[in-house]
């Protein structure tokens, strides 16, 4: 059987059987196709660890982040994995394989002031009203963008402040969404009501009534980033980033904002603690008596 069989074989079984994303399964599907390629004439079946490790090498003198390279590990010991299951090896050879390490770099962030000052958009227009609304909800409630733009329109509940979102691996979480994301989300309904069909579920629409893609959310917060005289580079993760910074530095409480971000593990959240750390340490720099520079 060719590598490419298998491989489609494979993908079908993490959408089928794992029920995994469209977008997970993409990866899965660019980073196996890499190593067939890397692979060149070798038979999937008879790669050994010390091939794997000249991969990595190759990857990573491609210019590779460590994280990429990882990520792309990852994905090939999933598919030797699976092979094992099907009986076409009995050796993973990714296992114990290590990848380069990448500087661990702390994500972006908005100050606070920067937050609010890119939800003061006063333009009262159809797509102005949905992208407040938009940013609005991703900075109150810390979704990923493609949560946001995956949201139907009885996700929200108004009665109780919350909205419903499916986020990886297809998994449900309820979060709390403020009062300012509220009334934002309300003023849009009334122009979504003007634009939709019946039939239309999505809560953001574009201007053909359809479902708002990824890219335009991506496209619409730059430019009004812009617009709003913001210095640094802004995206949807950016904003994310900021209310999980902002909630972490207000409340100290690193589980629940796990679960409002929906990590699985509490070591994707930990992240935010260096933040806070810097967030105290310029308090100390400014305040403490000692710190001060003469």
């Amino acid at each position: 059987m060719s590598a490419n069989v298998q491989l489609e074989k494979f993908l079908e079984f993490i959408s089928v059987e794992r029920r995994l994303s469209p977008l997970t399964c993409k990866h899965y599907k660019r980073d196996i196709e890499q190593l067939i390629q890397l692979a060149d004439s070798i038979a999937i079946e008879n790669l050994e660890v010390h091939q794997i490790r000249r991969f990595i090498a190759a990857l990573h003198s491609k210019g590779l982040s460590g994280k990429s390279i990882k990520r792309t590990v990852s994905a090939w010991r999933g598919f030797f994995d699976y092979l094992s299951r099907q009986g076409k090896i009995t050796v993973n050879p990714c296992t114990g394989v290590r990848t380069p390490k990448s500087e661990k770099r702390l994500p972006k962030v908005l100050s606070p002031d920067e937050a609010v000052k890119l939800m003061e958009i006063k333009e009262e227009d159809s797509a102005s009203l949905r992208d407040r609304a938009m940013f609005e909800l991703l900075y109150s409630s810390g979704l990923r963008v493609s949560e946001l733009t995956g949201l139907d329109i009885d996700a929200i509940n108004f009665q109780n402040g919350e909205v419903r979102v499916t986020g990886k691996g297809n998994k449900t979480r309820i979060v709390p969404v403020g009062k300012h994301a509220l009334d934002a989300i309300n003023e849009w309904l009334t122009q979504r009501a003007l634009l939709s069909t019946p039939e239309e579920k999505a809560l953001f629409l574009n201007r053909s009534g359809k479902r708002l893609s990824v890219r335009s959310v991506q496209l619409n917060l730059k430019s009004w980033a812009i617009k709003q005289s913001i210095t640094s580079s802004v995206h949807p993760h950016v904003l994310r980033h900021s209310f999980a910074s902002h909630v972490l530095q207000s409340s100290g409480d690193l589980r629940a904002v796990q679960e409002m971000l929906g990590h699985a593990s509490i070591t994707s959240t930990q992240v935010y603690t260096h933040l806070d750390f810097q967030h105290l340490a310029k308090i100390y720099d400014s305040a403490h008596p000692r710190a001060k520079k003469r």
